[in-house]
């Protein structure tokens, strides 16, 4: 436990960016197997859009690495492509 009052202040604030950060991270995963198991191209490319947009935010907000999101963006547009 730390004494320092803004050691205190930084462990509350690490606890509170850690839960939202397991939601965040939880939603895209559930984003990238919904495109992953789509079986047709129209329901792929919707869910593709969706998984995107959440992908390039977390991008922006560091939560992924950039190129680490452009690979999972780049295999999932492969996906999509495939089945249709």
């Amino acid at each position: 436990m730390p004494n320092i009052k803004s050691a205190k202040k930084r462990m509350e604030l690490s606890a509170t960016a850690r839960v939202k950060n397991r939601a965040e991270r939880s939603r895209i995963r559930s984003a990238i197997k919904r495109v992953r198991s789509a079986e047709n191209a129209t329901d792929g490319s919707a869910s593709l859009l969706e998984a995107v947009a959440m992908l390039d935010r977390a991008a922006t907000r560091r939560l992924y690495h950039p190129n680490r999101v452009a690979r999972i963006k780049s295999g999932l547009t492969r996906h999509v492509n495939s089945l249709g």
